[in-house]
């Protein structure tokens, strides 16, 4: 049982995509595959797990410097708009990003932004502030936790944001995605990232998705249902605690590339996009949203000019390539999860999975290990 634990690092027994051979597209990943290649972002989880009836958690996103003195470029979109994206009005008004971005399950949401406002306030970048504006992004939980207890307090989150670090992120089953499904699986916190040339030298782009939406699975175009791998899907007859709708998505975009607002809205409308090829179906009580931000301050003297718009289609393939790969990590490194009411998912079975593919499992004999899928 987990309560209460930051994670600092991934876990070690499940393969994700890359290493499966079934990475996304033709462009390099960074070092780690993950949002934290990009220059100066963190990424820290607090998971809250007391089975069967917790399973929840919050994960921060620290871009270093960030505060309401230093804001950050920043876009958002809204695939479709049933959530709690808190922050948005100020966020898409301005275009600028002053505090971390943090992940919660839905009814934690409001408890998170209160704690977040908190730890900013007493910070240095703070000390002056007298208005603020705290992102915070949600899903719904509510199939494999007991969502209405709201388990996330303050010191859960500010945990979160004191442990956030660079290099490999924990995916998963941590943080906000103890408690999240997608597809018809186990899921929750995935991440991927992309090496792009771009005007003379290479920029970094980033995802990373707290995954949680209905649809039907496509991998490397094809349909993967759960019964395709051997998955079964427990749901006891109730009535007093009914399925809820499957539904919703978070994707947070971090560049160090020089793009203004406009244009990071224009990536965080194509991270959603990005959602479709993995087999999103964007129901109605699905809030499928996308936040992008770059990592060079606004109002910079320094360092280079705002990117030409048609210079952006490199970063706009990156984009949603990382976005796929990242759901694919988050339904294959997640682990099987019964919540309170009986429900369960498992996760996306690897070596069935290859099967159905017809591939070989990575380092077999005449396989080609962990080479990109075509």
């Amino acid at each position: 049982m987990r309560e209460s634990l930051p994670e600092p690092s991934p876990p070690v027994t499940a393969r994700r995509a890359h290493e499966l051979g079934l990475s996304v597209g033709n462009l390099p990943t960074g070092t780690h595959n993950a949002l934290t290649d990009v220059p100066g972002v963190r990424v820290g989880h607090t998971t809250l797990v007391r089975p069967p009836r917790v399973h929840s958690g919050v994960t921060a996103i620290v871009p270093d410097g960030v505060g309401p003195g230093s804001p950050l470029p920043a876009g958002v979109f809204a695939g479709n708009g049933y959530g709690k994206l808190l922050g948005t009005t100020q966020l898409a008004e301005l275009g600028a990003l002053e505090t971390p971005v943090l992940l919660t399950s839905t009814l934690s949401a409001f408890r998170v932004a209160d704690a977040l406002v908190g730890w900013v306030l007493e910070r240095p970048e703070g000390a002056a502030a007298r208005s603020l504006n705290p992102v915070v992004g949600e899903c719904n939980d509510g199939l494999l936790s007991d969502i209405r207890s709201r388990p996330v307090r303050e010191e859960h989150v500010r945990a979160a944001l004191d442990t956030a670090s660079g290099g490999p992120v924990a995916e998963g089953c941590v943080g906000a995605g103890t408690g999240m499904t997608a597809l018809g699986f186990k899921a929750g916190i995935g991440t991927s990232s992309r090496r792009v040339p771009l005007a003379g030298r290479d920029v970094t782009l980033g995802t990373l998705v707290q995954a949680n939406f209905g649809g039907t699975l496509r991998v490397s175009g094809r349909v993967v249902t759960p019964a395709d791998v051997g998955v079964p899907t427990e749901d006891p007859d109730s009535t007093t605690n009914p399925v809820p709708e499957a539904g919703s998505c978070m994707v947070v975009v971090a560049t160090d590339a020089p793009l203004d607002a406009r244009q990071l809205t224009r990536l965080a409308r194509r991270a959603v996009y990005g959602l479709a090829r993995a087999g999103a179906a964007y129901g109605h009580g699905s809030g499928d949203y996308g936040l992008a931000f770059g990592t060079r301050p606004l109002g910079t003297p320094a360092g280079p000019a705002v990117l030409p718009d048609d210079r952006l289609d490199p970063l706009f393939v990156a984009v949603l390539d990382a976005v796929e790969e990242a759901v694919l990590n988050a339904l294959l490194t997640a682990t099987t999860t019964t919540g309170p009411y009986g429900h369960t998912r498992h996760p996306l079975p690897a070596a069935p999975l290859l099967a159905l593919l017809g591939r070989e499992e990575p380092g077999a004999a005449g396989s080609p290990g962990g080479t990109r899928s075509p």
